[in-house]
Parts: structure tokens; C-alpha cells; sequence
């Protein structure tokens, strides 16, 4: 009984100093974050915190690790039962783009920076990203889908993955830039980029 409370407030101290990172990151940048901020904002000595991270890059792995599971989870638990490959690529396009406007500080503050730490969950434009990259992995095969009666290779099906995933933040950069455009107005430039814009992307491909 006793062990079981230590654990659970232990879960919730981690739980705080993660969110607390979290909002630091997504309000100042990746780069500000330190454990003295975190110490400061959740109102505890620094070194409490080291009894729980090992060190500020632990923290930021955690984060990262949260938000980019998120996209992960947007763009694979889509039910694809009865659905052209095509309807599949718009979902998850769709599933995307939503999962990134859900924590738009967090988002921006990860794509946005080129720290080592960052790059190493939201780097996709390497050569072989399409098979260490979950998300990006779930497109590719996607696109493999819409290929399968076509004489394609693997690497312009990667570069196409990219294209659209380049594309894809584009708008969402743009969507949470642009805060004052409407919700009808979001809505439509969603659905028409899932819908329409990322399979003419995918049905041009280079040959």
C-alpha cells in the first residue's frame, strides 16, 4: 500500500516536471529550457528534479518522445477496412495535420529547431528515413499501396513520402500562424489538402 502510493506520487512529480517542459518549450523554444526553469515553475529546488531525470536531455527525449507518438498514433490507427489506398493517404493526412493543431506551441517549437536533441525525433528528409521513421514509414507503405500495379522504386517512393510530408507542414506552420482565418476556413484548406492537393502529389510521381 505504501509502495503503491510512492509510485503514483513519483508518477505524478514526473508527470508535472514534464509538463512544466513542455509548456516552457512551447512557449520560449527548445533551446531556453533548462532544469532551473522547470525547478522555478513548478516551485521546487532544481535538485529535486535530478532524483527523478538524469539530466535536462532526458527530459527533452521524454517530451519529444510524447508529442511525436501522438503523430504516430494520428496516422496508424486509422481503420482501413473497405478503403482504397488513396482514401487512406487523405485520412492520414488529415489525422495528421489535426494531431499537430492540437499542441501548436509544442509543434512549432520541435519542427522549428535544429537542435540535435529535436532533429533526432523530427529529421525526415535523410536518405532511409522512411524506414526509421514511424509516421513516415506508415506513408511510404501507404504509397506503396497506390503503386502496387506500377513499376516504382523504393526511392522515389521515399522522395514522394517526403514531398508530402515536406508539403504537410508547410500548411500546418501556416494554419497555426494564421489564427485569425476561421474555422470554416481552416476546415476547407484541410479537406481540400487532404483530398485533393497530397494525391496529386502522390499520382505525379517522377518516373
Amino acid at each position: 500500500m505504501i509502495e503503491s502510493r510512492r509510485q503514483r506520487e513519483k508518477k505524478e512529480m514526473k508527470e508535472l516536471i514534464l509538463q512544466a517542459a513542455s509548456d516552457i518549450i512551447g512557449t520560449e523554444g527548445i533551446e531556453q529550457l533548462s532544469i532551473r526553469k522547470i525547478a522555478r515553475k513548478i516551485e521546487y529546488s532544481p535538485s529535486i528534479i535530478y532524483h527523478y531525470f538524469k539530466d535536462k536531455e532526458e527530459i527533452l527525449n521524454y517530451v519529444m518522445q510524447r508529442g511525436y507518438k501522438k503523430i504516430v498514433t494520428a496516422v496508424s490507427s486509422i481503420d482501413t477496412e473497405g478503403l482504397s489506398p488513396e482514401k487512406v493517404l487523405s485520412k492520414m493526412t488529415k489525422n495528421y495535420i489535426e494531431a499537430a493543431l492540437a499542441m501548436p506551441d509544442e509543434f512549432m517549437a520541435a519542427q522549428l529547431s535544429d537542435s540535435i536533441e529535436a532533429l533526432n525525433h523530427t529529421s525526415s528528409l535523410f536518405k532511409g528515413a522512411s524506414k526509421k521513421k514511424p509516421a513516415l514509414s506508415a506513408l511510404f507503405n501507404c504509397l506503396k499501396d497506390i503503386y502496387k500495379n506500377e513499376e516504382i522504386d523504393e526511392n522515389t517512393i521515399e522522395l514522394t513520402s517526403q514531398m508530402i510530408t515536406v508539403s504537410t507542414l508547410g500548411l500546418i506552420v501556416k494554419l497555426i500562424v494564421e489564427k485569425n482565418i476561421g474555422d470554416e476556413q481552416r476546415h476547407n484548406l484541410i479537406n481540400f489538402f487532404s483530398n485533393e492537393i497530397v494525391l496529386r502529389i502522390a499520382n505525379n510521381k517522377i518516373k
